[in-house]
C-alpha cells in the first residue's frame, strides 16, 4: 500500500510587547498547556491571512504580520488511550511577528482557550515543561535573535483562495 505522507500546516503569531509575549492557556488531551497563538491553516487562505485570524480568534487581539520569523517541522506521538488510537502528527509551522492591537472585549476567546498570558522571555523558558510544543520556546528564541524574513517569501498562488 502506497500511503502519502501528509503533515498538518499551522501558523504562529509570535507577538511581543514591551518585553513580553502573548501565549494562551488551552486545554489539550495531555491538559492546560501553554502554546503561541497558533492553529491549522483554512482551506482558501494564505499563512498570514490564517495568522491573523488565529491570533484574533484565540487572543481577541488583531494581529497584522509584518515578517516572517521561521518554518518549522515538529513531530508529535500520542500513544493510544483508551479507544482514541495512537497518533503519529508531523507540523509544518509557519510563525509570524507583527503589530498586535488591543483586546477587543466584545469578543470571546476561542473555544479551548481559558486565557491569555503576557510572559516575560525568562517565564516563558521556566514553564518549558507546560508548553504544547517544543516550538513554543523555539519560535520565540528565533524572534530574539532578530530572525526575520519578508512576508513575500511565502507565496500563496491564487487557485488557493479561488478554490473555494
Amino acid at each position: 500500500m502506497n500511503t502519502r505522507w501528509t503533515p498538518s500546516v499551522t501558523v504562529a503569531a509570535i507577538i511581543e510587547q514591551d518585553g513580553k509575549f502573548l501565549l494562551v492557556e488551552e486545554h489539550t488531551i495531555e491538559g492546560l498547556r501553554l502554546n503561541n497563538p497558533a492553529g491549522h491553516l483554512d482551506p482558501g487562505e494564505s499563512p498570514a491571512d490564517g495568522c491573523a485570524r488565529e491570533a484574533l480568534e484565540e487572543t481577541t487581539h488583531s494581529f497584522q504580520p509584518t515578517a516572517l520569523v521561521g518554518v518549522y517541522l515538529s513531530r508529535f506521538e500520542r500513544p493510544a488511550r483508551g479507544e482514541s488510537p495512537a497518533q503519529d502528527i508531523t507540523y509544518v509551522r509557519f510563525a509570524f511577528c507583527g503589530t498586535v492591537g488591543p483586546a477587543q472585549t466584545h469578543l470571546a476567546l476561542d473555544t479551548g482557550i481559558v486565557r491569555t498570558l503576557w510572559m516575560t522571555p525568562d517565564e516563558v523558558r521556566a514553564s518549558a515543561g507546560r508548553h504544547r510544543s517544543p516550538l513554543v520556546v523555539r519560535c520565540m528564541e528565533d524572534y530574539l535573535a532578530g530572525r526575520r524574513y519578508a512576508l513575500d517569501l511565502v507565496h500563496t498562488d491564487s487557485s488557493v483562495i479561488s478554490a473555494l
